[in-house]
């Protein structure tokens, strides 16, 4: 008897498995326009059905193997329909926005991606971010796998788009603008990224001809949404670069919610990996927190707060870097004495109230402060050497410098300090009502920062202090005596009281509508900034822009699925603090908005290849620039002249095959070219800083097909070399040249040891738990951002030596979901 029931609780077991491994499962929050979620959102499939409760949540469990029309429906909001065919056992987030309307337009497969693609907006998956390897994780990470979007420096979280500079870029967070550091010169000073990926339920990226809703900036915008919480969740990532933690929940009585996110990162293992010996010890840390409450169905409070505190403490020790060729090698060896201090500490907050009075009209009323306190202090004597390496490859001291035969020296000082604090109160309205949508704005923002500049640098060559280059003076000796001042090779010396009171507004106004057979999307808006200089010892100045804007998209009813985009628009950028500093540290209140007109064209085109789909992008663009103030960009530290005095051209092509290469994930290959120059002072026109020619990036998502739990991560990317390389001191128009191309490749393999998808301990306190590890630019490719220049007393030839960026290195990760 006991071996008959053994068998029967052996075939229930055994059909409630089968049954189990032939479903999936989907889960999320339906959201409206004003990321709200809605209760009571009738959900049904088949001959099922459900709803959502009163936090927005759902779960179901739909068949495997099989497509699946799921659809989504609420009183007063379209009808949204959407299709999945999911593999056995598999578990996925869908979390739909519904939009206001009385009825559906056409059935598609996830209306907010749509809506995306009339906008020329990019969309990416968070999970995505999450598990790309980079020597700096994040989602600026993947940015720079899209076309359009370049950075030469693995170490930095700053990118260029389309020919700008990394202070023509928009960050947002849950609609409030956020900044980045004033100080930092070098990748490796960053840290981390002001975004962080636990945290994120939604990226959008635009390259370009953006909606006047968003600020006055001339390149990009990316706009994150932090998720709000259904239940409890947390989540640990952990590497030999650090370390990141995330916890969130809900009140019992579902209107409370908390998300709280805490990291700490270490980019030593990198640094040290660096052709420079040094004593570095890093500390990177953050804590954010995202806070939600609802008071009713009409009204609720958010609050988003940032501490990050990033000390960098670096003392270098030697250094030596083999350049030249086969048949002239030359060596630079340098021996150091000093140290660099820096730190950075940022506060930010930011409180919203969302008032909705109906289901049409949708009011926002936030106000926010950013702080920062910023500390660049370093001494750092160098002596250096000039030799020859031996090119001996049989002999055991190979690339060892047999002598040298120049020697000179270099001291670096600076006592850089800045506080700057940005306090904004802005208002945002939208109103939706059938197929006509208003969006309207108002911001005040107070800008006040203390700024002290003091830095000099003194070269030392065989015995004599070499003088600025751009100085002219007649050095007779030993036959005269020498009775010019000493003075340094470069000095800046500054003190500055700056105030920027700016006052913002914008109107826009959206409509949906059947063209023919076709369906079609505009938008038009306008916005402006009047803006106004002032401070201790600067002339007050007032000066105001006005940016039109317009957007036009057509679906034709072809047997091909292809969407039509084009925007144009006048872009202003109205200077910032840095802006507004020349390169002496001087605060010129005069500095115009530099203006771009923009427009592209875009086509995005779906369509199925191997059974899977894909979607091909492509965007043409041109920007005319004036009144543009130029820059020297050394590293990531970019230095205005604070003068409008050049004109710039942009314009390119950006092409992006998106879909699953392999079954159930996806991958990219993008391309992009881009030519842009500046005409400075009528001189003729000359390559810009960001001028990068060509871009080829890969992000590739693969796994075991036996072993599906080993799972690789691929990112590659390739492009040609910026004009830099000279100093900055030196004239553009005689000392043109460009570094060596940028190739890099980032791979991570990961094992799930527990895979809640597959079913796995899901009921289990640990949900998800994988391992793996990461391979840091795995072909060794010596990449270079900038060069120092050294002297040879004997010849009195200058050498440019390259700066390399991180060789290949390797980490071990470990994340777990709880």
């Amino acid at each position: 008897m006991s071996r008959l029931k053994f068998l029967l609780a052996l075939c229930a077991l055994t059909t409630a498995a089968t049954i189990c491994a032939q479903t999936a499962t989907i889960k999320g929050i339906v959201f409206n326009e004003a990321q709200q979620p809605l209760d009571a959102v009738a959900i049904s499939w088949d001959a099922e059905g459900t709803q959502t409760d009163e936090n927005g949540y759902y779960l179901i469990t739909i068949p495997a193997n099989r497509e699946i029309r799921i659809s989504f429906s609420h009183i007063g909001y379209k009808k949204s329909s959407t299709r999945f065919k999911l593999q056995p056992g598999e578990i996925i987030e869908f979390n739909p926005v519904l939009k206001t309307s009385v009825e559906q337009m056409a059935d598609v497969v996830i209306t907010s991606a749509t809506l995306d693609q009339q906008e020329g907006i990019i969309s990416l998956a968070p999970e995505t971010v999450r598990k790309i390897p980079g020597a700096n994780p994040g989602v600026e990470n993947l940015l720079q796998a899209l076309p359009g979007v370049s950075s030469n420096n693995e170490l930095s979280t700053q990118y260029a788009v389309r020919g700008g500079n990394y202070d023509e870029n928009l960050v947002y967070i849950n609609d409030v603008e956020v900044y980045r550091p004033f100080l930092i010169r070098s990748g490796q000073q960053e840290g981390l990224s002001i975004v962080n990926p636990d945290l994120v339920r939604d990226i959008d990226f635009s390259a370009g001809g953006f909606q006047a809703k968003y600020g006055d900036k001339l390149s990009s915008v990316l706009d994150i949404t932090y998720r709000r919480p259904v239940n409890f969740a947390a989540s640990a990532d952990l590497s030999l670069l650090g370390a990141s933690l995330s916890a969130e929940g809900i009140s019992n009585n579902k209107k409370f919610t908390a998300l709280v996110g805490a990291r700490y990162w270490d980019n030593s293992l990198l640094v040290d990996a660096k052709q420079t010996q040094t004593n570095y010890q890093p500390r990177f840390t953050d804590l954010q927190t995202y806070l939600t409450y609802t008071f009713n169905s009409k009204f609720s409070m958010d609050f988003l707060g940032t501490i990050a505190i990033n000390n960098y403490n670096y003392e270098p020790q030697t250094r030596q870097t083999n350049f030249g060729t086969l048949a002239d090698p030359v060596a630079l060896l340098v021996v150091y004495d000093g140290q660099e201090q820096d730190r950075y500490e940022t506060y930010f907050g930011a409180a919203t109230g969302t008032y909705k009075p109906n289901a049409h009209l949708n009011l926002k009323f936030t106000a926010s402060a950013y702080h920062t306190q910023e500390q660049e202090h370093y001494d750092i004597h160098a002596r250096y050497a000039l030799g020859t390496p031996s090119t001996n490859i049989d002999s055991t001291d190979a690339g060892e410098v047999d002598f040298t035969r120049a020697i000179g020296s270099q001291l670096m000082h600076a006592r850089n300090d800045l506080d700057a604090l940005i306090v904004n109160l802005q208002h945002k309205g939208q109103y939706i009502k059938n197929e006509h949508q208003l969006d309207w704005g108002l911001k005040y923002a107070h800008e006040s920062i203390r700024d002290r500049l003091q830095e000099y640098e003194i070269i030392d060559s065989a015995g004599f202090s070499v003088r600025p280059p751009l100085e002219a003076f007649t050095n007779q000796q030993p036959y005269e005596a020498f009775d010019a001042p000493l003075v340094p090779f470069t000095s800046r010396r500054a003190q500055n009281t700056v105030n920027i009171d700016r006052l913002m507004g914008y109107f826009q106004y959206s409509r949906r509508l059947n063209w023919s057979t076709a369906k079609a999307w505009y938008n038009i808006g306008l916005r402006s900034q009047a803006w106004t200089v002032s401070g201790l010892g600067i002339t007050s100045n007032t000066q105001q822009v006005f940016s039109p804007r317009g957007q036009f998209s057509i679906k034709p009813n072809w047997k091909s699925d292809m969407l039509f985009r084009l925007a144009a628009g006048i872009y202003h950028q109205p200077p910032f603090y840095r802006e507004l500093r020349n390169a002496q540290g001087q605060v010129l209140p005069e500095v115009e908005a530099q203006r771009s007109l923009h427009i592209v064209l875009g086509n995005d085109w779906s369509f199925d290849m191997w059974g899977r789909p894909f979607t091909l992008t492509s965007e043409a663009y041109f920007k005319s620039l004036d009144h543009v103030n130029t820059y020297t960009l050394e590293n990531v530290r970019i230095r205005y002249r604070a003068a409008n005095d050049a004109e710039a051209y942009a314009y390119g092509l950006d092409m992006r095959l998106a879909g699953e290469f392999v079954p159930g994930t996806d991958s990219w290959i993008s391309l992009g070219l881009l030519k842009t120059e500046e005409n400075i002072q009528d001189r003729g026109y000359i390559a810009r800083p960001t001028d990068q020619r060509f871009k080829m990036a890969f992000l590739f998502q693969d796994y075991v097909p036996r072993i599906p739990d080993m799972k690789l991560y691929l990112k590659m990317v390739y492009q040609t070399g910026l004009p830099g390389g000279s100093p900055s001191y030196a004239d553009p128009y005689f000392y043109q040249t460009r570094l060596p191309f940028y190739f890099r490749s980032d791979v991570g393999f990961l094992y799930d040891i527990i895979n809640a998808e597959r079913g796995a301990s899901i009921n289990s306190f640990i949900k998800e738990l994988s391992t793996g590890i990461e391979i840091f630019n795995i072909f060794d490719r010596r990449n270079s951002i900038t060069n120092t220049f050294v002297r040879d007393a004997a010849s009195r030839q200058q050498y440019a030596v390259p700066n390399y960026l991180t060789p290949r290195v390797f980490n071990i990760r470990l994340r777990a979901r709880f």
